[in-house]
């Protein structure tokens, strides 16, 4: 049986990618493959925490966003990331994974208020925590929130699941000729203003020596790669 190399993670998923090619809500073929992948994963003895981003449904109502308070705006995209987090905790609970919601934002009736201590019980009771509602505060991404709440837990490494191999030095959607970075140091993406997880997300980082890997989670099984230390995507480390 493969051996994985962390006990405990944080997953970074976008909203966009609960979207798959629909580009707006839950695609609910996508959200129920990633859900079977996380079980595979847990099935390891990986204990699994997992932040999820909003955009698939806060994208839609960006343009208006743009005209909004700043304060508001954020407070809808934070609502947005629970949707995603009852969607996804439904998806593994069907899957047979023991999950729970845990939302920065008190919301009694859907979700646990998230308490740090209680979070970090849940994933020594092997049940796999999803962090909504980002900080619970405005003018911090779901980056940031991934960072904080895998400082909180004391996670081995955060994974970062995009729709692109690892970082690069160009957008490779763009670029044909862009080179990926198999390794890079938490400065480096700060100097060359890579777009790999915002400024504040990577400073927390490296104060606290926390790697992030870059991967693609469209390549199936990729997660379990990463946990079992297959050479997959790029590691930011100190």
């Amino acid at each position: 049986m493969e051996r994985p190399v962390f006990k405990r993670i944080l997953l970074k998923l976008s909203g966009e990618a609960l979207a798959s090619g629909q580009g707006f809500g839950v695609d609910n073929t996508r959200i129920h493959e990633i859900a079977a992948e996380l079980r595979d994963v847990h099935a390891l003895g990986v204990q699994i925490a997992i932040v999820v981003g909003g955009g698939n449904f806060f994208r839609g109502v960006a343009e208006q966003a743009k005209h909004m308070d700043r304060v508001s705006a954020d407070h809808m995209g934070m609502l947005a990331t629970v949707i995603n987090s009852l969607a996804l905790q439904d998806a593994l609970e069907k899957q047979g994974v023991y999950t729970r919601v845990m939302s920065a934002i008190e919301m009694n009736q859907v979700a646990e208020p998230f308490i740090r201590r209680r979070a970090i019980r849940h994933l020594e009771k092997d049940r796999v925590v999803v962090f909504a509602a980002g900080t619970g505060n405005p003018y911090f991404s779901t980056d940031t929130a991934a960072s904080l709440r895998a400082m909180e837990i004391k996670a081995d490494a955060i994974l970062k699941a995009t729709k692109v191999d690892g970082i690069y030095d160009a957008d490779p959607m763009l670029v044909k000729d862009a080179v990926m970075f198999p390794e890079i140091s938490y400065m480096d993406v700060l100097k060359k203003g890579l777009r790999v997880m915002d400024a504040t997300a990577i400073s927390l980082c490296r104060e606290n020596n926390l790697p992030i890997i870059i991967f693609n989670l469209n390549n199936h099984g990729n997660i379990r790669r990463v946990v079992t230390g297959e050479k997959v995507g790029s590691l930011v480390s100190a």
